[in-house]
């Protein structure tokens, strides 16, 4: 039987939270290191990858009852990420660093590699770094200097960032079809009832 409150819950399961709770870390070390204390900006970036990661959860949490919530709660997540991806493209943009393109090998690099946490971002970090200071000694480096770790650091946060929010898109998808089909609380409590009756009556 159909039961009146559905299975919720179990965000932690979604590679959209995993995700997004690794772009909050990165982003946190990286407000640490390169945007000063106290500003607007180092803020609003923490705030942002925070309501990523918090409205993800809540709208998991919210499913059982509200499949609406949980649709609006995603939207938020995936709004928040947006205004995150923008204050790294604005680091790039006012430091005159390049933003690299989505074609641009390292950025498959550090996807494929699929880091489970800061630690292990950073040392892609250190080593993307290692490789272009060897290349430039060698003369082989493609820029005129190696890139430095602001430069490597942010374009890191970018990539997850953008992985995350194509991962949120199909999710809303999912959950928007979803909804369409199914309905949400009031639509499934009807079923139940109208189950629970038919029943009634075939047992009298």
């Amino acid at each position: 039987m159909e039961a009146v409150i559905a299975r919720h819950g179990g965000y932690r399961k979604l590679k959209s939270f995993g995700l997004a709770r690794l772009c909050y870390d990165v982003t946190v070390r990286f407000c640490e290191r390169y945007v000063p204390a106290g500003s607007r900006t180092r803020d609003q970036m923490v705030q942002a990858a925070r309501s990523g990661v918090q409205n993800i959860a809540e709208g998991s949490e919210a499913s059982g009852t509200s499949k609406k919530t949980e649709l609006k709660l995603t939207s938020v997540a995936r709004a928040s990420l947006e205004e995150l991806l923008l204050d790294y493209e604005d680091f790039l943009r006012q430091r005159n660093l390049p933003m690299w393109p989505a074609a641009d090998p390292r950025r498959a690099s550090l996807v494929t590699r699929r880091c489970r946490n800061a630690d292990e971002v950073a040392a892609w970090v250190r080593g993307i770094r290692n490789d272009a200071l060897r290349a430039e000694r060698d003369g082989t480096c493609s820029n005129a200097t190696a890139p430095g770790y602001p430069e490597i650091a942010a374009n890191a946060a970018l990539t997850l960032i953008g992985v995350t929010c194509a991962l949120l898109d199909r999710q809303l998808a999912a959950l928007a079809q979803a909804f369409a089909e199914e309905g949400g609380f009031t639509e499934r409590l009807y079923r139940v009832r109208t189950a629970q009756k038919r029943r009634k009556g075939e047992m009298d």
